[in-house]
């Protein structure tokens, strides 16, 4: 059973960067062909997808993000890591990992991640 697992900071100031790890287990991020995404959900609103790392290393992002996104990966930690620069109160949100296979929808997820971004 593949389980994944968010962590980080709770609370991020204004202007700084948001880090969060999605530790993997019961599977490697490796596997072909599947995609390790990160999704958010601002207090009120709907999902809103970030970017995924794919098993192959490549990466993709919202085009609305993806000036200040960076999805990288430890392949030896089995982890993806989003980094998110220069926050605002907007980015205040749960912030989710999960696993998509190839042309198919998100079959695990973590259990998501508050953050909350305030001075």
């Amino acid at each position: 059973q593949v389980q994944l697992q968010e962590s980080g900071p709770g609370l991020v100031k204004p202007s700084q960067t948001l880090s969060l790890t999605c530790t993997v287990t019961g599977g490697s991020i490796t596997t072909n062909y599947y995609y390790w995404t990160w999704i958010r959900q601002p207090p009120g609103k709907g999902l809103e997808w970030i970017g995924y790392i794919a098993y192959s290393g490549n990466t993709y992002y919202s085009p609305s993000l993806k000036s200040r996104t960076s999805i990288s990966r430890d392949t030896s930690k089995n982890q993806i890591t989003l980094q998110l620069r220069s926050v605002t109160p907007e980015d205040t949100a749960v912030y989710y990992c999960s696993r998509d296979p190839s042309d198919s929808p998100s079959d695990f997820w973590g259990q998501g991640t508050q953050v909350t971004v305030s001075s």
